[in-house]
């Protein structure tokens, strides 16, 4: 059986990094956003458009600003 960190399915934009980023986001127990951030981050001149990437990483960081925001004002 392939170790499925050693494969890609949907291209190889991935393929040259000493660790995969859904593996870095898993060992550090990142949220959705914050995962988001760094594959977007990772991949953003390497797959499809970057102008789309790294638009994504920037309504990642709003929508997390914004459960930061929430999450601040719940504190009080």
């Amino acid at each position: 059986m392939v170790n499925p960190l050693e494969e890609q399915v949907g291209g190889n934009h991935y393929k040259n990094f000493k660790i995969q980023p859904i593996e870095f986001c898993q060992l550090n127990n990142l949220n959705q956003c914050e995962s988001s951030i760094i594959k977007y981050a990772c991949r953003w001149d390497k797959k499809g458009t970057p102008e789309e990437d790294l638009k994504k990483i920037i309504h990642y960081t709003q929508i997390l600003l914004e459960l930061y925001g929430k999450r601040k004002k719940a504190k009080r």
